[in-house]
């Protein structure tokens, strides 16, 4: 039992956007149990009670942070790809990347979780799709083994690529798999781990890479059995102008018609980036209730463009946040990218376009809906205790409390929150991981990055 006491201020996420202060967060079992003033506890409760004195904290519900590459971690800032281009960069990496051995998808785990642990995510996405010919192990099993150490709650994807360079595709023969190992493990991936539950640790979804390094087979057969199951389907989807010229030459059709004609589209779907399409384009995703996760960092960090997140968010389709690949944003900082999405946004449309708690809004109950977390993203009595506690006596936000929400959006030199509360868990605490030696995590992520980058 933990009691949050004498919170300085809660915003709840919840239906009504209620935000209060001074009031009390009881959690019992790994949910929320009340939300109240003054709250009372009887002897034996307070004797296990973990009370925590709230009166300088802002508390809000997690963030879910919907699309990211751990293993990109250990590949970060690397000069060959600072200044590149999507499709250019990817061909740089791809050779480092099929280093990829099983230390490597550990502490590059551990090594993102960490970070978005630490800064206010307790849910996150991973897209894994890249399989290096010779990896021994199970990269689900050992990326769930990462993550449960942490407490994060983990949604990751069996992702894929099929369509190497020889076939068409961007990337080389040795990253890639073939079709028929794919759907199998696929399957075997969904059976082992995914729990359907709306409060669930664990789940799993599907996600080919994209349109430009998987083939038509798989795509079509990976959303027959994301429906089969009732997982979530993702993948990229118009990131650059390069990928639309791709699918016009290779397939006759954009990017969006090809999802349209792959089975690609519904409440179950939602792509990465989303950043060209047209006007119609729009309207289909409102219309099929598919879903775009935002990346904001990455798209500046690439000079991919911006997208139209203002204009998606006023038609009502459903949007999300992602941190995108630690090599195409350098950190997995999930505060951080809140506000490049609040302040990418203004670039685009003025000084309005986007709201502190739009984007918030977008983070939190936005990322839930879409990874399919119905228990989550709201601080109300029944849903599960995922909590971003945030120091506001401090000295990054002294001046900014007259909105102490908005004030870790626009406001601070630094992200990191006081603690992280995942299903009732205390996982940060005074700013550091629980449990676990951050030192660990820092020698066994460089070991594995210097073996990668320098094929020893």
């Amino acid at each position: 039992m933990i009691l949050l006491k004498n919170c300085f201020h809660i915003a709840t996420f919840n239906d009504s956007g209620e935000e209060f202060s001074g009031l009390d967060i009881l959690i019992e079992n790994g949910v929320i149990k009340s939300v109240e003033r003054n709250t009372v506890l009887s002897e034996e409760e307070l004797s296990r009670a973990q009370i925590i004195d709230c009166s300088r904290f802002l508390v809000i519900p997690g963030m879910v942070n919907c699309h990211h590459h751990f293993y990109q971690t250990l590949t970060r800032n690397l000069p060959g790809a600072q200044d590149a281009k999507l499709f250019d960069w990817l061909k740089h990496l791809y050779p480092i990347w099929a280093r990829l051995d099983e230390e490597a998808v550990y502490y590059s785990t551990l090594l993102a979780c960490a970070e978005l642990l630490k800064t206010g995510a307790t849910t996150t996405a991973d897209h894994l799709y890249l399989y290096p010919k010779g990896f021994a192990g199970d990269m689900t099993t050992i990326q769930f083994e990462a993550a449960d150490r942490l407490g994060i709650r983990f949604s990751p994807t069996r992702g894929s690529m099929t369509l190497s360079e020889k076939d068409g595709g961007l990337p080389p023969d040795h990253v890639v798999q073939d079709a028929s190992a794919v759907v199998a493990d696929m399957t075997r991936v969904i059976e082992k781990f995914h729990d359907s539950s709306p409060s669930a640790m664990h789940k799993i979804a599907l996600a080919p890479c994209s349109p430009f390094s998987v083939d038509e087979r798989v795509m079509i057969e990976t959303a027959k059995l994301a429906r089969e199951h009732k997982v979530v389907l993702h993948t990229h989807l118009v990131e650059t102008i390069d990928e639309e010229d791709f699918c016009i030459e290779i397939y006759g059709r954009r990017p969006l018609k090809l999802m349209e004609d792959w089975g690609w589209l519904g409440d179950d779907v939602y792509f990465a980036h989303g950043i060209y399409f047209t006007d119609d384009e729009l309207g289909i995703l409102r219309e099929t209730h598919t879903g775009i996760c935002h990346c904001p960092t990455s798209n500046m960090r690439l000079g991919s463009g911006i997208a139209r997140i203002k204009e998606m968010r006023e038609m009502g389709i459903r949007l999300c946040l992602g941190v995108d690949g630690s090599a195409s944003n350098d950190s997995s900082d999930m505060l951080g990218e809140a506000r490049n999405a609040l302040l990418l946004q203004r670039v685009k449309y003025g000084s309005d376009a986007l709201s502190a708690r739009d984007v918030l809004d977008i983070a939190i109950r936005g990322g839930a809906d879409l990874l399919g977390f119905g228990g989550i993203g709201r601080i109300e009595p029944g849903l599960a205790a995922d909590l971003a506690l945030f120091d506001m006596n401090s000295l990054q936000y002294a001046g900014a409390l007259s909105d102490p929400l908005a004030a870790i959006v626009f406001s601070g030199f630094c992200h990191r929150t006081a603690y992280t509360i995942v299903n009732g868990k205390i996982v940060v605490k005074d700013g550091n991981l629980v449990g676990i030696d951050e030192n660990e995590i820092i020698e066994g992520a460089n070991r594995a990055s210097s073996r990668m980058i320098h094929g020893v």
